[in-house]
């Protein structure tokens, strides 16, 4: 029998306080951060040493996190490094030549932002493949809205859910759930893509009548395509089919192994390694042939706008991952000390003991305490509860932990990276890109959206069921 004490339900008070604070859109990180000195204070039976854990608390979950910010500000900074050359919008250029009629249209941005988003990050994505695609979709004859909804619900939807290939998603659900990273990229990666393919064939069907009525319009679609073919240095070519072929063999390389080298397949942490090691020195490559006697400073440059931008994503995240570490026992000593419990796990244990939760219930609460926490726009902020919660209940329940947090993942990032919170920025910047209203966008991707997360709710379920 668990016994809690004070420490449990302290936790468990905040836990509720931050759910509400969800639904009412407010930020959570200042109950975090309090209830992380609350819970220090009275471990620790002193003022000092509440103050310290507050401080413990995000040091772990930055020292957790900080390969995954670095490599996300590294593949930014890169990509601004093509940008500079011209070379970024040259990689999707040749896609422009595909997008001749509306339905194909649809299709073709759908696919060159799911890649683009996977490798260089939705955000920057969103930019580079909105400002050259949609004007010459447009002329094909899509609408605007039918054209942001391919964008964002390939992009903040199922590229960021997954988020195979920076692994950051995964990386903090896993973290949170005490498991390996790879154990939730694969089951997350599965969710998402039946979530987004799913909401993209809804889209496309509940549209069709926006989308295939659609009339080309041949002398605009002549003159975005001329806009699409950059004017850039002829170095820009060779780096613009260089850096995805280089990144094309690395991920072939991470999948299948290596006999030659004795190395298996790279996952988790090497595989971060990998991808942020290549995109620094591409990065250092590129703007030395690009800038020349001017590449010293151009780099350091690069890399601050990178690192800032990833720090801008992560910053809210770490104190919230800090005060959910609490939760699992492995963890929480590192934060509070020798002997600490873990309060969610703890917690986790007396509910299973009070009622027999089983995969359904299990399934349908964490898809909607995924889609709560994305509520506050962000997608990433819940995700250290959705990790923490997903061990903490299906460890005493038998059940696998890595399917719980891949599905509650992917709906935390699917609602909160901007398909389903009109105030994301995920949605606005598609939408902005676009041309189009952030609710409309929104109000648009609500039955796609939901259905896809249906059926990954059944699949997982039945996952669960065979075990």
């Amino acid at each position: 029998m668990v016994e809690l004490t004070i420490l449990h339900w302290i936790y468990l008070l905040v836990i509720l306080a931050v759910i509400v604070l969800m639904i009412c859109k407010r930020e959570v990180v200042v109950p975090c951060i309090t209830g992380t000195f609350v819970i220090g204070l009275v471990y620790s039976k002193s003022l000092i040493g509440g103050t310290q854990v507050v401080f413990k608390s995000m040091m772990t979950a930055g020292s957790d996190l900080f390969d995954i910010m670095l490599v996300i500000a590294l593949m930014v900074a890169m990509l601004k490094a093509l940008g500079n050359m011209g070379a970024d919008k040259m990689m999707i250029a040749p896609a422009a030549n595909l997008v001749k009629k509306p339905a194909v249209a649809f299709w073709v941005i759908a696919a060159v932002m799911y890649i683009a988003a996977t490798f260089f990050w939705p955000t920057p994505a969103t930019a580079l493949v909105g400002t050259i695609l949609i004007p010459i979709a447009m002329a094909a004859g899509l609408k605007p809205l039918a054209a942001c909804m391919a964008m964002n619900l390939a992009g903040h939807g199922m590229a960021l859910s997954g988020d195979m290939v920076l692994q950051g998603a995964p990386a903090i659900t896993a973290n949170n759930a005490g498991i390996p990273v790879e154990d939730v990229l694969s089951k997350g990666a599965l969710f998402a893509t039946i979530t987004g393919l799913v909401a993209l064939a809804l889209a496309f069907i509940l549209n069709r009548k926006d989308i295939l009525g659609g009339k080309a319009n041949s002398e605009e679609l002549d003159r975005a395509g001329e806009k699409a073919v950059v004017d850039a240095p002829p170095y820009a070519k060779v780096f613009a089919v260089g850096v995805p072929l280089v990144f094309l063999v690395i991920i072939v390389r991470m999948i299948v192994g290596s006999s030659v080298e004795s190395v298996g397949k790279i996952i988790g942490g090497s595989a971060t390694a990998l991808l942020g090691g290549t995109a620094a020195l591409l990065l250092i490559v590129a703007t030395a042939v690009d800038c020349k006697k001017d590449s010293l400073e151009k780099i350091v440059e690069y890399l601050r706008e990178g690192l800032l931008f990833a720090i801008k994503i992560f910053a809210p995240v770490i104190p919230i991952a800090g005060f959910f570490m609490l939760g699992s026992p492995s963890l929480a000593v590192d934060i509070l000390g020798e002997g600490a419990p873990g309060l969610l796990f703890d917690l986790g244990n007396a509910l299973a003991m009070a009622l027999p939760l089983g995969p359904i219930p299990l399934a349908i609460g964490i898809v909607v305490v995924g889609a709560i926490t994305g509520l506050d726009g962000s997608g990433f902020s819940g995700l250290p509860l959705v990790g923490a919660l997903a061990a903490s209940l299906a460890i005493p329940a038998g059940l696998d932990v890595a399917t719980l947090g891949g599905l509650g993942q992917v709906a935390a990032v699917f609602v909160g990276g901007g398909c389903l919170s009109a105030w994301a920025f995920g949605a606005v910047a598609s939408a902005g890109v676009a041309g189009v209203s952030p609710a409309d966008l929104v109000r648009k991707n609500f039955i796609p959206v939901i259905s896809g997360l249906g059926v990954s709710t059944v699949l997982a379920i039945i996952m669960l069921y065979a075990g």
